[in-house]
């Protein structure tokens, strides 16, 4: 018996029994569908944190403080053990501004800024709100994609001579002043009078941070004035070449372990107190993160289309039974082993493929709503299904069609003819 001829046989067997066709075809459909909105969810998430990378800007690297480790440890096991001492709340003093003026040296670098985070209850007339604060230098703004709505960003004079001015996020300004223009009144922070001189356009939220919800001095200003404190966080630096990025990240990386006093550092990197991170390496670690997520979220998804293919080895078991006598009556008439077993091996396999079939038209557009809900809600995302999702859901259904279809047909196959034919309903 041909192919051809089993594939006719195995669509006539599922017409014949369109309702136990259509229910083993669901679990398949299921899985599959499962499979293509992994994918493409993979795609959107990485698409969304993409874009909101590149929103800091393309151009950019930054510089921020880690714990040293022990020199045995992998990278991956130095990068927890930072991030969990800092979560303790260790603290790493040695990144300072002498450090960013040094960096800013660089041929390659147009500009630079340092930063540090605190919190602070701000209050104006009888209006109090617990607000974010940024310490930042000048440059800040000629480097960040936020924009001034009204006023102006403080100057490099300003940040030396410690003056008490702020610049207001979008929903401070609403909080504190509503609809009145909040430029050139004060407001108070802590105990001390600070004069608003600009606010900054509506901007949203990315990476977890709500930027209209911050409100920015100079650096200086915030280190003595309400930290009490000499050192920085983290610094942004803007490239003038981008195709350089990898030797200006190494020749910072020289010029942090001069100024921190760090002995051999090439045969000691782990003794490094900061991280030096380019645009292109963080983009490559969040991919690896996604791909991972998806992987596991796939490893999930699998359970689901392994539960639709012992389904399909049920159901083909119960079609053997039912059709014993038939399977008799063509092994009497000369039906080979191999033509038995192609066929119900055969219907199995068209199960499966047609059931990924619909289930990655379903995926697709299970999809599509996903993206439109998401865009809905103000999230950047992206709707893409990428051809690995519809290798592997094709691959996938192949797979569960022969592997479970195979032992029914195997026992179809293998049956007495005069036996077989002693069961006729």
């Amino acid at each position: 018996m041909t192919i051809k001829n089993s594939i006719q046989l195995a669509i006539n067997s599922m017409k014949h029994n369109k309702n136990r066709t259509i229910l083993t075809v669901l679990g398949m459909v299921i899985g599959v569908s499962s499979i293509v909105m992994v994918f493409s969810a993979g795609e959107g998430i990485r698409g969304l944190i993409t874009g909101q990378i590149e929103s800091f800007g393309t151009n950019i690297i930054e510089v921020e403080i880690r714990i040293p480790t022990d020199k045995n440890k992998s990278d991956v096991s130095q990068n927890t053990g930072s991030a969990t001492g800092l979560a303790q709340g260790i603290q790493i003093t040695t990144l300072t501004l002498e450090d960013i003026e040094d960096i800013g040296k660089l041929p390659n670098i147009e500009s630079g800024y340092g930063a540090i985070m605190g919190q602070e209850l701000a209050s104006y007339e009888n209006k109090r709100k617990k607000i974010f604060l940024m310490g930042v230098n000048s440059s800040f703004i000629d480097i960040d994609k936020s924009e001034i709505q009204d006023g102006r960003f403080f100057s490099d004079a300003e940040d030396k001579s410690l003056s008490k001015v702020i610049i207001l996020g979008s929903k401070i300004k609403t909080d504190l002043f509503g609809e009145s223009d909040p430029i050139d009144n004060y407001i108070t922070l802590g105990k001390s009078k600070y004069r608003v001189i600009g606010t900054l356009k509506e901007r949203g939220a990315m990476m977890g941070m709500d930027f209209d919800s911050q409100a920015y001095i100079p650096v200086r200003t915030l280190q003595k004035k309400v930290l009490g404190i000499d050192y920085i966080m983290y610094s942004i630096h803007s490239l003038k070449n981008t195709r350089l990025a990898k030797d200006t990240a190494n020749q910072m990386k020289l010029i942090l372990r001069e100024n921190h006093n760090i002995d051999n550092p090439e045969d000691i990197p782990a003794l490094d107190d900061f991280a030096v991170v380019t645009m292109e390496e963080m983009m490559n670690t969040l991919n690896s993160i996604t791909k991972y997520i998806t992987i596991l979220l796939l490893a999930i998804v699998a359970v689901s289309l392994i539960v639709a293919g012992v389904g399909i080895m049920n159901i083909m078991y119960v079609v053997v039974s039912e059709r014993t006598f038939e399977i008799g009556l063509r092994k009497s008439v000369g039906a080979k082993y191999f033509d038995i077993m192609w066929q119900f091996l055969m219907e199995a396999v068209i199960i499966s493929i047609f059931g990924a079939i619909i289930g990655i038209v379903f995926g697709i557009g299970l999809s599509a709503i996903i993206y439109i809900v998401a865009n809905k809600f103000g999230l950047a995302w992206h709707f893409a299904v990428p051809i690995e999702a519809f290798l592997v859901s094709i691959g996938f259904a192949l797979f569960c069609g022969l592997i479970f279809g195979v032992f029914p047909a195997k026992k179809a196959a293998a049956m007495d003819p005069i036996v077989a034919l002693r069961n006729k309903n």
